[in-house]
């Protein structure tokens, strides 16, 4: 089973981190990374994850 996730930074209170970190002790493994461009800038930082999971 696979699932993709955006997983933004934009400061270090306001980020998704946790929920990747949660997924990956779940068990989930990362099948690959995209960097996306952020719409209207403000220093936000984000990226495409594909998890995967047997």
């Amino acid at each position: 089973m696979q699932k993709a996730i955006v997983v933004y930074y934009l400061t270090d209170k306001k980020n998704n981190l946790s929920d990747l970190n949660q997924l990956l002790q779940e068990g989930w493994k990362v099948v690959s990374q995209s960097a996306m461009s952020g719409a209207g800038g403000g220093g936000a930082v984000y990226s495409l994850v594909t998890l995967e999971k047997n």
